[in-house]
């Protein structure tokens, strides 16, 4: 059994930052790959970012690129997502999946999180 807890989601300005936290339990973090997902009310999840078992390959997809950052830390048993200038149109539900693959591309992740709410006002 694996859980994994989102964190950090919250209400920002536009043009803010945050970092949201995904917290990893039941089996050794370091173990897995893991994605970071939205998904906006009426639009289709979304992979953002994704990072490899050791943390030595990433992946972004292109809205994210040059403002989001995936990092892990696999002595805490977490990954993190920076968020930086972010835009109204990035509010969405935030939401961390982990697999035992050491990197997935796509949507094929065996586990996932309930996400938190990112809101970003204008």
């Amino acid at each position: 059994q694996v859980d994994i807890i989102e964190s950090g989601g919250g209400l920002v300005q536009a043009g803010g930052s945050l970092t949201l936290s995904c917290t990893i339990s039941g089996r050794t973090g370091r173990n897995y790959a893991v994605g970071w997902f939205r998904q906006a009310p009426g639009k289709e999840r979304e992979l953002l970012a994704a990072i490899s078992r050791t943390g030595t390959t990433t992946h972004y997809r292109d809205a994210a690129k040059g403002r989001f950052t995936i990092s892990r830390d696999n002595a805490k048993n977490q990954v993190y997502l920076r968020m930086n200038g972010l835009k109204p149109e990035d509010t969405a539900v935030y939401v961390c999946a982990v697999d035992d693959s050491v990197m997935v591309y796509n949507a094929l992740y065996e586990y996932w999180g309930q996400g938190t709410q990112v809101t970003v006002s204008p």
